[in-house]
Parts: structure tokens; sequence; C-alpha cells
């Protein structure tokens, strides 16, 4: 694939669920979303960031989700699900794989921002569209078929000082 240069256009998806809970588990701490933005578009044409988000009714997420407008980055905010059982759910697969295949004509690279193996096929058919596409997350939490599907990837646990709170 190609190489990194100024001239390309990036999108930047994160799955704001996926690296919460990696940094959460792995090492206690929150993630850098400003850190985060600035590594992915590495001085290249930002076209779109998105973080996926989940409202699950705690205090402080709207001054999270405030903070990720403020960092640049459009909010896609999904209400967490209550079943009967009592379990819960809420993932944006669907919606930030929808995303990045209207965004792919519109981009050179596309950033993936997760360690989720469920987007290893996405990752296969945007380089079949000829688009880079770049996985950012945590190695020890990252699906081994992500790893293998993508043209690079950033282990965000190599550098904890600068992507961690």
């Amino acid at each position: 694939m190609t190489d990194i240069h100024s001239d390309q256009r990036v999108a930047v998806l994160v799955d704001s669920q996926n690296l919460y809970h990696s940094a959460q588990s792995v090492y206690s701490q929150n993630i850098d979303y400003s850190a985060l933005l600035e590594k992915a578009v590495q001085d290249r044409r930002l076209v779109r960031a998105i973080a996926y988000v989940i409202r699950a009714e705690s205090p402080e997420e709207e001054r999270f989700f405030e903070a990720l407008y403020d960092i640049g980055f459009e909010t896609r905010i999904k209400d967490i699900k209550t079943f009967p059982d009592g379990t819960k759910k809420a993932d944006w697969d669907v919606g930030m794989s929808l995303d990045a295949v209207t965004l792919a004509s519109h981009v050179d690279v596309v950033v993936l921002c997760t360690g989720d193996g469920d987007f290893s096929r996405l990752c296969s058919h945007l380089r079949h569209e000829g688009v880079r596409v770049e996985a950012m997350s945590f190695e020890s939490s990252t699906s081994e078929e992500l790893l293998e599907a993508v043209d690079s990837f950033v282990d965000l646990g190599a550098r904890k000082e600068t992507f961690l709170l």
C-alpha cells in the first residue's frame, strides 16, 4: 500500500467503548483523544474525525462528549439498551463500518481506532477499494485478525505517556 504523505485525505473513526475498556482494564487510565487524533492524522489532511460513543446516563459523559467536540471530533451517540433479562448492549460496529464505506470514495486513508476483530472484513474491503487502512489501539487487546488486515498499526500501549491520561 501507499506510504504516508502530506497530500493524503484522512478519516479517523474511533470506537470509544473499545478504547475505553482496553485502557481501563489494562492500565486503569483514560485515553488522551487529542494525542490520538494528532497521531492518527500525522500532518495529513483531515477530512472527518468521528468518535462513536455510548450514552450510559453517567454524570460526566456530557462533558466528555463536549471535550471530544472541542478536540475536533464529531460524535455519534447511541443510547445503551437494557433488555428484559437485565443485559445491556450498545455497539457501533455497523455504524462505523457504514461510515467507513461511505467515506472511502472521499479519502485516501481510514484510521480505525479500535482493537475489535469484527472490523477485519471492513479493512479488506477498504483496501480492495484502494484505501489505506491504519489501526490504533492497545496491541495486548487487539484482535490478531485486525492486525493482519491493516496496512499499519500503532500500539497505544507502547507510548502510554502520550496516549493515556
